[in-house]
């Protein structure tokens, strides 16, 4: 799906990582959320709270899933799972454009 409707969007921005990485919210009438956001080269650790599908829109990383020992390399039209109350880490190599799904 290369487009959402009838969304509402958070104008706020959230902003991560002294602002090497950011994400707007959008929320679905269903309850459920999203963010789209932007991260530049670098290695990055985050912690969920939810369950996330992760999916890479545009560029290159290579992501750490939890429990995991070899890195797994992501490209534009890949997109990894991450369980709830976990923290994964990504190396971002270029420039990368994602879509993040919080599951329930």
């Amino acid at each position: 799906m290369s487009e959402f409707s009838n969304v509402t969007i958070v104008k706020k921005a959230n902003v991560y990582f002294d602002g090497q990485v950011n994400s707007r919210t959008l929320r679905f009438a269903d309850g459920s959320s999203k963010t789209l956001g932007f991260m530049l080269p670098g290695e990055y650790t985050f912690s969920t709270a939810a369950a996330e599908l992760m999916e890479i829109l545009a560029g290159e990383t290579e992501v750490l899933l939890p429990n995991a020992t070899d890195w797994q390399a992501c490209a534009a039209g890949d997109s990894f799972n991450v369980p709830a109350n976990a923290r994964f880490t990504m190396k971002v190599t270029v420039a990368t454009d994602y879509c993040c799904s919080f599951l329930s």
